[in-house]
C-alpha cells in the first residue's frame, strides 16, 4: 500500500530532515510545505495518509491548522504527528483535544521517528480496510435490499394476477390504474419513494376478489342487493389477506384494499368514511380505478369515450372523489393519454415486461 505524508514546518532544515527519514519506510512519498496557508489549501483538495505539523509558525501556527484540518469532511481521524519543543506541555494539551494523535520532542530522534510514524501509517492502513469494508458491506446490503424488494414486487403482480384470471378484468387494467395512481401521487408532490410505492402496490387492491363466487364475479349484468353485499366483501377479504405482512408494500396495498371503494362524502364501503378519513392512497386509486374501469370494455359493457371518463370524474369530485386528486390527475391528462394508449387489452395476464 503505497502513502502519503504532508509535513508541514517553516524551516527547511526539517523539511529535508523528515523527508529523508521517511525514504526509509516503503511505499511512502512526501509533500512538503513551509507555508501552512499554502499546505491548507493543498489539503482542500488532496487527502494525505498522515500529517507531521511543526507548532510553531508564522501566521498559522500548528493549532489553527489542525482546527481548520479536522474541519474538513473525510479529515476527522486521519493521523496527525505534532512536532514542539520539550516545554510545550500546554500546547500538547491543546493539540491533543484538536484532534493530534502523537508528537514528537526537538531535536527529533531518528528511531523514535521512525516508530511513530510506522505506527500511525499502521494505524491509517486499518482506518482504510474499514473504509473499504464498510463501502463493500454498503454495496452488498443495497443489492440485498433491491433483490428483496424485487421479490415483493412479483409476489405482489403473481397474487393480482391470480385474482385476475377470475375477473373480467385485465391485467392491463392494473398497470394503466397503477401508472394513472402514480401521475396523482406525483402531481401531489409525494416523494418519489412513495410514488414507486404506490405503483407497486396498487395492482393488489382487488386481491379480495379471489374468495367472490363466480356467479357474481362474472355476472353480465346488475348485480342484486344481496349479491352486490356479497361484492362489498372483497374489501374486507383483501385487507384481511394482507394487512398482518412485515412488509411495508403489503401493507401499503392492504390499506388500498380497504380504502378504495370509500367515497369522499362518506357514502362509500365498508366503513362510511369521509374526506380526510379516507387514507391517502385509497382516495388516490380510487380515481384511477374509476376512470380505468369506465373506459375499459368489458362484456357488461362498452369502452366510455375518455373525455366522458374525465368530465365523469370533475362531475363527482367532491362527493365521491377527493377534488385534490381529480385536480391532479387532469393536470397530467397528456400523461394520462400515453398510458392509456401504452397498456392496451390486449393480454389476459400481466406481462411483466411492460412494467416501469
Amino acid at each position: 500500500m503505497n502513502y502519503r505524508v504532508l509535513i508541514v514546518d517553516d524551516n527547511a532544515t526539517n523539511l529535508m530532515l523528515f523527508r529523508h527519514l521517511l525514504k526509509n519506510i516503503n511505499g511512502t512519498s512526501s509533500e512538503c510545505f513551509d507555508d501552512a496557508k499554502k499546505a491548507m489549501e493543498w489539503c482542500q483538495i488532496n487527502e494525505p495518509d498522515l500529517v507531521l505539523l511543526d507548532y510553531m509558525m508564522p501566521e498559522m501556527d500548528g493549532l489553527e491548522f489542525i482546527k481548520l484540518f479536522r474541519a474538513i469532511e473525510g479529515y476527522k481521524d486521519i493521523p496527525l504527528i505534532m512536532v514542539t519543543a520539550d516545554i510545550e506541555s500546554q500546547v500538547r494539551h491543546q493539540a491533543l483535544e484538536l484532534g493530534a494523535h502523537d508528537f514528537l520532542t526537538k531535536p527529533v530522534d531518528k528511531t523514535e521517528f521512525l516508530a511513530r510514524t510506522r505506527n500511525l501509517l499502521s494505524l491509517r492502513k486499518s482506518q482504510i480496510e474499514l473504509i473499504d469494508r464498510a463501502a463493500w458491506l454498503a454495496i452488498e446490503i443495497k443489492a440485498a435490499t433491491k433483490e428483496l424488494l424485487a421479490s415483493e414486487k412479483e409476489m405482489v403482480l403473481r397474487l393480482s394476477k391470480a385474482a385476475e384470471h377470475r375477473d373480467p378484468e385485465t391485467g392491463q387494467h392494473l398497470l394503466r390504474m397503477a401508472n394513472y395512481s402514480r401521475l396523482i401521487a406525483r402531481e401531489l408532490n409525494l416523494c418519489e419513494a412513495e410514488q414507486e410505492l404506490i405503483l407497486d402496490a396498487a395492482p393488489m387492491h382487488d386481491i379480495g376478489k379471489v374468495a367472490t363466487p363466480d356467479v357474481i364475479l362474472l355476472k353480465q349484468g346488475k348485480l342484486t342487493e344481496a349479491e352486490f353485499a356479497v361484492m362489498k366483501q372483497h374489501v374486507n377479504i383483501g385487507y384481511s389477506i394482507l394487512c398482518d405482512s412485515d412488509s411495508l408494500l403489503i401493507r401499503t396495498a392492504a390499506t388500498m384494499a380497504f380504502s378504495h371503494h370509500e367515497k369522499f362524502n362518506g357514502s362509500g364501503y365498508p366503513n362510511n368514511l369521509k374526506g380526510e378519513e379516507i387514507p391517502l392512497f385509497g382516495r388516490i386509486i380510487a380515481v384511477g380505478d374509476v376512470f380505468d374501469a369506465l373506459t375499459s370494455a368489458r362484456p357488461y359493457k362498452k369502452a366510455w369515450a375518455l373525455k366522458d371518463a374525465r368530465q365523469f370524474l370533475i362531475d363527482q369530485s367532491g362527493t365521491h372523489f377527493d377534488p385534490q386528486c381529480v385536480e391532479a390527475f387532469i393536470r397530467a391528462w397528456d400523461e394520462v393519454l400515453l398510458i392509456h394508449a401504452r397498456y392496451q387489452d390486449k393480454e389476459d395476464f400481466i406481462d411483466f415486461d411492460q412494467l416501469p
